[in-house]
């Protein structure tokens, strides 16, 4: 049928909640209906807006393993202070989720999207132009607040604009672009090194994000504002209008939005509290999504972030073999090449969570994958007692196990059901303090790992986080709430 020409059969007018409009089939004048409900333009804009976001966490973040290492020799620091700056954006990013993110809740899902870009392209700029090792922290620590506060504004931004049926995959299509930006910034690192092979790199390598961060800023201010929330903050029209715009449809389709109205009442986003995560009502979803991301990034961000460092020292070029900033650039584009070949597999387990997180369930998937985060982690232990090449492929092939296990289950499976559990009232605070607790492990893992590495050893450090693991899958278990489909409308009523 030519869509331009085609009219549509519109439904009696009735009144709708917000979910139940997205949620709708067109129904064509002919009766004739479709199988899904179709994405339309402004829908596929807000996706690819709030994809770029988790493109620049992984990117800057993962690209720590290679700057690292530079910027320590660059500043002369000790293991303390290197330590610091490998966690200062995840320090960041830990305080922006509950800081910034929960700001989102109050004042809208659209402004926190934009402001978070504008603080994270300021923060970039300057990080590019330090000159002292105080300035480098803040400038890491801002730049981690933002992506911080992205943490649940991008997924409700998504969430909350498209159909529940699809809610799954295309969040975590979103987040797989998280995954994309982990190896495109490992790749990148090594890339620069190649062709600049000096200690200041480093500073091309974070350039290299700058200017498609302004455009995605740019882009966030041409998207319509959440209905979701406009409704429970008493905005009734604007609402309609913001879902008109979103539907938006060439031949018009609905023809007419009515919303329902919303009583605001003592349970509405302009009464609820931070406390209101703990209440009888939310408890529950607090503790389920908080604790299992807490065990998920214990072990993500310590295995992702020193991936490049365990491989240069399999490969008997590790810190003791640093005799020169010769030695120290070859060895960094080594590691980063083998470590982009271990971060390829986060892209392979997060295509298989966006094909099955609709079909078999959050729960399972994330269980399955905790459970199978351990099996990779015990498979690389088991390159302590190794020698020769038999050391380097065991560690290859336990993070890559890991890799895949932890995007197919904890590390994509968190970041959605974070933003599910909770009803519209608090989602924003509470996606936001899931994901700051989650953080907390991150960076107590960043910055100890180095320290705990010399301390207490590779093989008690590796045991540690494969009981964090089986921590994971049993806190899942217990406190397990299936979102799968669920309209987001009843979510907690």
């Amino acid at each position: 049928m030519n869509d331009t020409a085609a009219a549509v059969a519109s439904k009696p007018a009735t009144a709708r909640t917000v979910q139940e409009y997205i949620d709708e089939l067109p129904v064509w004048a002919d009766g004739t209906t479709l199988k899904s409900t179709p994405m339309t333009g402004m829908q596929w804009r807000i996706w690819s807006l709030a994809a770029s976001g988790k493109f620049f966490e992984g990117f800057v973040v993962f690209m720590g393993g290679v700057t690292v290492p530079l910027i320590t020799r660059e500043f002369g620091l000790s293991a303390g202070e290197s330590g610091l700056v490998t966690s200062a954006s995840l320090a960041g990013i830990l305080v922006g989720t509950i800081l910034l993110g929960g700001l989102s809740d109050y004042f809208g899902r659209k402004r926190m999207f934009i402001a978070e870009m504008i603080i994270f392209c300021l923060f970039l700029a300057l990080l590019i132009m330090v000159g002292s090792f105080w300035s480098l922290v803040i400038c890491l620590f801002g730049i981690g607040m933002a992506l911080g506060c992205d943490y649940p504004t991008a997924h409700m931004i998504i969430s909350e604009s498209i159909p529940s049926a699809s809610r799954g995959r295309l969040v975590l299509g979103a987040f797989a672009f998280q995954a994309i930006g982990a190896m495109s910034g490992i790749a990148i690192g090594a890339l620069v090194l190649m062709l600049d092979p000096s200690i200041d790199a480093w500073r091309w390598m974070y350039a290299t994000a700058l200017v498609p961060a302004v455009i995605i800023t740019i882009g966030r201010f041409f998207i319509p504002e959440s209905a979701n929330w406009l409704i429970v903050r008493g905005a009734h029209d604007h609402a309609e209008k913001a879902v008109t715009r979103l539907l938006s449809r060439k031949p018009i389709y609905p023809q007419k939005v009515e919303l329902q109205r919303h009583v605001v009442d003592e349970h509405s986003a302009s009464k609820q509290s931070f406390f209101a995560l703990f209440n009888k009502q939310n408890l529950r979803a607090t503790i389920f999504s908080s604790v299992p991301w807490l065990f998920q990034d214990l072990g993500t961000y310590g295995i992702g972030v020193f991936t490049p460092t365990l491989i240069a020292a399999a490969l008997g070029s590790g810190p003791d073999k640093i005799r020169s900033p010769a030695d120290l650039i070859a060895s960094g584009i080594h590691s980063a090449q083998a470590a982009a070949l271990t971060t390829s597999l986060l892209i392979v387990g997060i295509i298989f969570a966006i094909a099955l997180s609709d079909t078999l369930g959050r729960i399972k998937l994330q269980i399955f994958g905790f459970l199978g985060c351990a099996v990779g982690l015990g498979i690389a232990s088991l390159s302590i007692d190794a020698s020769g090449p038999t050391k380097l492929y065991l560690i290859m092939a336990g993070v890559m196990l890991f890799n895949f296990m932890t995007n197919i289950g904890p590390n994509a499976q968190t970041y959605l059901l974070a933003g599910e559990v909770f009803p519209t009232e608090v989602r924003g605070m509470g996606a936001g303090f899931a994901a700051m607790i989650g953080k907390v492990g991150a960076v107590a893992t960043t910055y100890g790992f180095p320290i705990l590495l010399v301390s207490i050893g590779t093989r008690s450090l590796l045991y540690a986080l494969v009981i964090s693991s089986v921590l994971g899958a049993i806190v899942t278990w217990i406190y397990r709430i299936e979102t799968t489909g669920v309209n987001l409308d009843r979510i907690g009523r």
